[in-house]
């Protein structure tokens, strides 16, 4: 069983930027890709960003060139992913959930709650 938790979300004003990250308790090395969707309550589940075990990553088309993904950062926790944020509109407001695919199975987080308003 692997765990995966968000965390990150709250309220930011249109232009703004928050990171979010996506801790597993296995490491991220094992996992095969891991990834960010988001949901609105009536809209179809969108996918926002991958990233594979080899580091290529992938966006949706609404969030290219203002969203990265990645595994490294400056203070590198270990196990955590990051999705940095930046340029937030009003149509980013959703819940953002993580997930990881690993050869024992696929885990997703509980959520975390992206609000983009003035």
């Amino acid at each position: 069983q692997v765990h995966v938790m968000e965390s990150g979300g709250g309220l930011v004003q249109p232009g703004g930027s928050l990171r979010l990250s996506c801790a597993a308790s296995r490491s991220i090395y094992r996992a095969t890709d891991m990834g960010w969707y988001r949901h609105v309550p009536g809209n179809e589940r969108e996918l926002v960003a991958s990233i594979s075990s080899g580091g290529q990553s992938n966006y949706g088309d609404s969030v290219k060139g203002r969203f990265t993904i990645s595994t490294i950062s400056r203070d590198n926790p270990p196990n955590t992913m990051y999705l940095q944020m930046n340029n937030l509109k009003p149509e980013d407001t959703a819940t953002y959930y993580c997930y990881a695919n690993f050869p024992i199975g696929q885990y997703w987080g509980q959520g975390t709650q992206v609000a983009v308003s003035s």
